[in-house]
């Protein structure tokens, strides 16, 4: 389990670029490094965790670490992967705000830029494995151009499930999809105790919150919430978290923005927002006991979800019929990533002839020259702060 938190940790550290990043980020480190899974196996996990609500990319790293050494192992993953920015952001809410200004400048739009690079080396090799015929091939262009021309998280989602009805029906005579095990070490009564759990917390908070008068309870129900009920992650929180915080009066919409602005400037995932807000909400619990809460809250029910579809989903997995409906379903999540590579990492960060070059530099020294992920991340975003720093 150490070597799990120490891995997740250093992801936590340098993993910049959002979610689609962070699976990038996942997928170099434990297929293409360590080889802990094969592309099929963890086009699996990606496509699994895209149906379930909550932040798909901590959810990943659960899995895998759920898959190496069980329950304690998906906690070692989840802890090493949002310490960092979960620290980072509770720092700047009580009280780090000036040197949050310093962040404002050119590495910041560096980082962007990297992303750029490492998730286009995701989406070259995981379409050469996923999507290697015009059967696939179409589908995952066709599960991009839905995403784009229609996007929302429940989109999403019906996207992966009619990629998988297509694969189960039109991919009858492609090539088996391998099986290898995942080797979720948990037992069926663990998880069909935390899907009672995470339907009886859903159910049940907002009646004690309401009738208990408990700020921490309703701190904690407010984000449980917002973890259980928002598919896809990432900025889709945003918009509930606020409606959660800001009518209220627990915090001004310009301290709420000033967290969000701050949160972009961190590595790992963006579900970490909920320990900035709850260091700054009022009244008290706040500060370190209050960003313990939301952060907890936020998370937990991805956790319990992970843990209750892991004993039967390597069930599933092993059926003939399943095995051709993943076929679809992996290469919908080539074509999900192709159509996160357009918008947002492309759009996002490529704005100048300078941004490309950037970014085709360090696509050159990730695929060609495998210099690890994160000296990377920091070359690119001292080269853009320094540019940054000349145009001033």
């Amino acid at each position: 389990m150490m070597q799990l938190f120490g891995i997740f940790l250093r992801l936590g550290l340098t993993s910049f670029g959002g979610p689609v990043a962070h699976l990038a980020y996942f997928r170099e480190e434990f297929v293409t490094r360590r080889r802990w899974f094969d592309e099929h196996a963890y086009a699996d996990i990606v496509g699994l965790c895209q149906f379930l609500p909550g932040p798909a990319s901590s959810q990943v790293g659960m899995a895998i670490g759920l898959s190496r050494a069980g329950i304690g192992g998906a906690l070692a993953a989840f802890l090493g992967f949002t310490l960092p920015s979960a620290i980072a952001l509770v720092l700047f809410g009580i009280g780090v705000s000036r040197f949050g200004a310093q962040l404002g400048g050119g590495w910041l739009h560096g980082l962007n830029v990297v992303a750029v690079a490492v998730v286009a080396q995701a989406l070259w090799g995981m379409g050469k494995s996923l999507a290697p015929d015009s059967k696939r091939a179409t589908v995952a262009v066709a599960a991009a151009l839905l995403v784009t021309l229609a996007p929302s998280s429940f989109g999403q989602v019906a996207v992966i499930a009619v990629s998988g009805l297509c694969g189960w029906a039109f991919l009858r005579g492609e090539a088996a999809l391998p099986h290898s095990r995942l080797g979720m070490r948990v037992g069926r009564f663990a998880g069909i105790a935390c899907l009672i759990a995470f339907c009886a917390l859903l159910l049940v908070l907002p009646l004690f919150a309401e009738t208990a008068g408990s700020h921490a309870l309703r701190l904690f129900d407010g984000f449980y919430r917002a973890g259980a009920l928002v598919f896809g992650g990432g900025h889709v929180v945003l918009p509930l978290l606020q409606a959660e915080v800001v009518p209220p009066g627990w915090m001004s919409n310009e301290t709420f923005l000033a967290g969000y602005g701050a949160a972009q400037a961190v590595p790992g995932p963006l579900f970490t927002f909920a320990a900035y807000l709850g260091a700054v909400a009022a009244p008290s619990p706040n500060g370190w006991s209050g960003a313990a809460i939301a952060t907890i809250a936020i998370f937990l029910p991805a956790f319990l979800l992970i843990v209750a579809i892991a004993p039967f989903w390597e069930k599933l997995r092993a059926y003939t019929g399943v095995r051709r409906a993943m076929l679809g379903i992996n290469a919908a999540v080539v074509g999900l990533l192709l159509a996160a590579f357009y918008n947002p990492v492309w759009t996002g960060a490529i704005k100048t002839p300078a941004d490309f070059c950037m970014a085709a530099g360090a696509y050159l020294l990730l695929a060609f020259w495998k210099w690890p992920p994160w000296l990377v991340v920091l070359l690119t975003a001292l080269i853009a702060g320094a540019a940054g720093a000349l145009v001033k």
